[in-house]
Order: C-alpha cells, then structure tokens, then sequence
C-alpha cells in the first residue's frame, strides 16, 4: 500500500474535532437522499458492532496494513471518502448510516483504537470489532474440514475477547459499566456468511455446507448469551444476504438450466440455502429472547431487505444484477481480475448499481438496507 493510502485511511479514522463534525453532518445532510433526520434525543449513545466485510471499518487494514487486500486500494471509497476507508464498498456501510440515524459518529475500529493510531478513545463512543473475512467459527473448524482459503483467523470469538478487553477501559466503576452498555446497540453481525462462502467457493456439497449451519448458529448464539451477561442490553442480529443474486456466485455456478433462476436470475438453490440459514437463525434468537427477557434481541431480516432490489431494480433506480467495479461475462465480474485491481475501472456511477464488486453492495443498497432496519431499533421514522 502506498503512504498516500496509508495517510488516507488514517486520516478517514482520525479523531473527530467539533468543526470536523459540523462540516460533515451538514456534508450528510446536504447530500443524503432523501434527507437525514438526526435523532437527538434517541436512548443510543454507542454502537458496539461485531462481523465480517458487511461491517468492518477499517480492522483489517489496522491489523495488516501492508496488505494487499482488494478492498484497500482505489476505486475503493470514491463515492463517500473519495479514498480507501477500509470498508470493501464505494462508500458507506450499514453501520454508517444506522449511526448517523442515532446521532453517533462514526464508529471506530478497534484494532485502531488499541495501536494508537486513532487518538484518545472514550468508551462512550462505542467500537468495531468487525474484521473483513471474518468467520463465526474458529478457522480450525474449516482447517479439519480440507477447508483451507479461509483469509483470516479474526473469528467472533476472537472478536468477543477484544470486546472484553475494551471493558477495562468501559467500566471504571460497576455503575459506568452498566450504563454505558445498558445505552449502546450492539450490532450482532452480519457474521456466519463467510462460514458458507469459502466452503462454497470450493464447491463443497450443499449437503456439508448445511450440516455447518449448527455450528454458526451455536456460535452466534454463545456471543449473543455472554454479550447479554456481560450486560449487553439490545443486540441486533442480523441474517444471511440472498447469496443467490451476487455476481461471484452467479458467476461460479452459471449453468444453462434455466429452471434453476428465478424470475430475476438469482440462484434459486443458493437463495433456499440463505432462507434455511436465516429461518434456523431466527429459532435461536426467539429461543435466547425467551431466555433472557430483560434484554431485546432483535433479528434484522437482511435478506427480504435486499432481495427486492434485485427483483424490482428499475423500481429502486438501479441496473441488475451487473457490477460496478468488475470486467468480464454477463456481471461484469471476473474472479480473477477483481475490483481493485490496476486493469478494473468502477462505473460511471454506482448510485445506479446495486452490486459493487460481486462480493460487497455500493452504498447506494446499502442505505436502502439501513432504512428498511430503522424502525426495529426504535419508534422514530426517519430516511436516510
């Protein structure tokens, strides 16, 4: 990565001063479309989010920011930043625009936090823990498996322990502890995707994929209890993303039957496994929630979020299933030449495509997705 890069990154985490924060919300309020509402008087004072490259804000890059990933060079961030962020979009993320609903600033990664590289922190601006590639299960679990392109050993339960280690710095005393955790979202995911994707990705049997989906849920589930004891108090989990409609999968199960797209072209198959996935999910977080009343566990339904924009696109303003940022055959997504890559140009405007790189969404979906979350996170209506 070049310094230019680097100091880009860097400067997109640096800490926040008063006239900074001023520019930007009028910069937010300014372009969002339709406008933003802040909510100022909402409960939520931080965010505290675990996941995947649905999530994550900049901890890869923190943890090696000598690498090459994909998501860590241009066209990368042109939309919002106008440099890489380390988020793997054009721009922002889900848990972008749920913190600028909340009145939160952005929220830092905490891989970030902890070298130093961010400045001072204080516990009431929450963290991410989210790390790209990311998996619920531990990588040894794939490793038995002959599961080896798994990318990165940053599982929810190595997540889950830098959460605990933040708390020394949350709870000076019990009371400050149970406040701040009592008045902060935590974000829940999306995590357990990537527990598929690789697997699927080495074309194991759909038959082996699904016997995995006890173990993710068990895992999710685990977090989910000690976030609780620990004293979480309203977590967010959120489902699987129709797998069926992304150009990399598209690409590498294309088939000439026909009877196995929907009306839209999505894999069929690929969408039954996503829906299984997400039903087992939701049994598990109405079992915790019998068990644990004193706290709110909210499922956010990603999947029935996205899935109309690519069954009704021109609806939403969008193209397709086509890519942005991608070369090659009939989604524009080549696996071996991807988005970020010197010989790959992103299009002309990403507003219009739903679909980033084949893998990630532009932030143009992802605000929609956002929207659709609002209102499970409290009674305000707003649109952002």
């Amino acid at each position: 990565m070049s310094g230019r890069q680097t100091q880009s990154i860097l400067a997109m985490a640096a800490p926040l001063r008063v006239p900074w924060i001023a520019t930007v919300v009028a910069l937010i309020i300014a372009s969002a479309a339709p406008s933003l509402m802040i909510c100022t008087a909402y409960p939520y004072t931080s965010i505290f989010s675990f996941g995947d490259s649905l999530a994550d804000t900049g901890n890869l890059y923190f943890s090696s920011p000598n690498s090459t990933n994909q998501c860590f060079s241009p066209p990368y961030g042109e939309t919002y930043f106008h440099y890489p962020s380390g988020r793997c979009s054009d721009g922002r993320i889900i848990i972008d625009f749920i913190a600028e609903f909340l009145g939160i600033s952005s929220v830092k990664p905490y891989l970030g936090i902890k070298n130093g590289k961010l400045g001072k922190w204080t516990a009431i601006e929450g963290a991410n823990f989210a790390v790209i590639g990311a998996t619920a299960l531990n990588v040894s679990f794939f490793e038995e498996r002959g599961i080896n392109n798994v990318t990165t050993n940053y599982s929810l339960s190595v997540q889950l322990n830098w959460f605990k280690e933040s708390l020394r710095d949350i709870c000076n005393s019990s009371s400050s502890c149970h406040k701040v955790l009592k008045n902060s979202l935590f974000l829940t995911g999306e995590i357990g995707g990537n527990d598929f994707n690789y697997p699927f990705f080495q074309r194991k049997s759909i038959t082996e994929i699904k016997a995995y989906v006890p173990h993710v849920i068990n895992a999710i589930s685990s977090t989910i209890s000690e976030l609780i004891n620990l004293g979480a108090s309203t977590l967010m989990v959120p489902g699987n993303f129709p797998i069926g409609c992304s150009a990399v999968y598209l690409t590498l199960y294309e088939t000439k039957d026909k009877s196995q797209y929907d009306s839209a072209g999505c894999l069929k198959w690929l969408n039954e496994f996503a829906k299984y996935f997400n039903h087992k999910l939701q049994i598990e977080i109405d079992r915790l929630q019998g068990l644990n009343p004193q706290a709110e566990i909210i499922y956010a339904d990603y999947y029935n979020a996205l899935l109309p924009l690519y069954h009704h696109p021109t609806k939403f303003g969008f193209i397709g299933l086509e890519t942005c940022c991608g070369m090659g055959g009939p989604y524009n997504y080549n696996m071996l030449v991807a988005c970020g890559d010197p010989r790959v140009t992103a299009c002309d405007d990403p507003s219009q495509y739903i679909t980033w790189d084949g893998v990630h969404l532009t932030e143009a979906a992802y605000r929609l997705i956002a929207q659709s979350l609002i209102n499970l996170i409290g009674p305000y209506s707003s649109s952002i």
